[in-house]
């Protein structure tokens, strides 16, 4: 598994109930039966992933974040995880919303287009940067919507959503040590991850 998907399924509790939006070949829905007894299952939007997902017994289903999460009752799992996709959905708030609704908690993790190499690269070269994290060309990539630590954090505020945890990592897997300052993990945290919740 990614780096990430280690970090957000430490975040899950034993025996929950999770949605896993963007679950590509499904390492994060079969690692979290595994050792951690959850009843997890997964949307994708790829099919070649769903079908390699299906083929390994996993409950996958071939799905769009930005349509079908509204077809899902109102509190049907406990965690909502988006993995590395907030920034490639159409509407990123709606899904956000979308995920507080049918989860009790969102977890999110993305890419940081604020961290300093990224900056730099633009800054030099005025081309789209690329990084480990950021590995495609822009006429290749899904990103549509990137956003920085600093954006998400305003957009959380705005949305009146609880940020019960966050943290700044790199690519390698060395929390960043200043990841309580939302300044320097913004320009040092090459992919972040928040656990959300509701107000009240």
């Amino acid at each position: 598994m990614r780096l990430d998907q280690k970090l957000i399924a430490d975040m899950i509790a034993p025996g929950s109930r999770v949605l896993d939006i963007g679950s590509g070949d499904g390492a994060l829905i079969d690692h979290l039966f595994r050792t951690r007894q959850c009843d997890a299952r997964g949307i994708e939007i790829d099919m070649a992933a769903v079908t390699q997902s299906v083929a390994h017994g996993l409950p996958v289903m071939h799905g769009d974040a930005d349509s079908d999460l509204a077809h899902y009752p109102d509190a049907a799992f406990d965690y909502v995880v988006l993995q590395r996709t907030l920034q490639a959905v159409e509407r990123p708030r709606e899904v956000l919303r979308q995920m507080l609704r049918i989860g009790r908690r969102a977890i999110v993790s993305f890419p940081n287009f604020g961290h300093w190499q990224l900056r730099l690269q633009l800054l030099t070269t005025g081309r789209m940067p690329m990084t480990t994290t950021w590995g495609r060309p822009w006429y290749e990539t899904p990103n549509i919507h990137p956003c920085t630590i600093r954006d998400f954090f305003a957009l959380c505020a705005e949305e009146g959503y609880v940020v019960e945890d966050w943290m700044a990592v790199d690519e390698a897997g060395d929390r960043a040590p200043w990841r309580r300052s939302v300044r320097f993990a913004n320009l040092f945290g090459e992919q972040a991850l928040f656990l959300l919740g509701r107000r009240g």
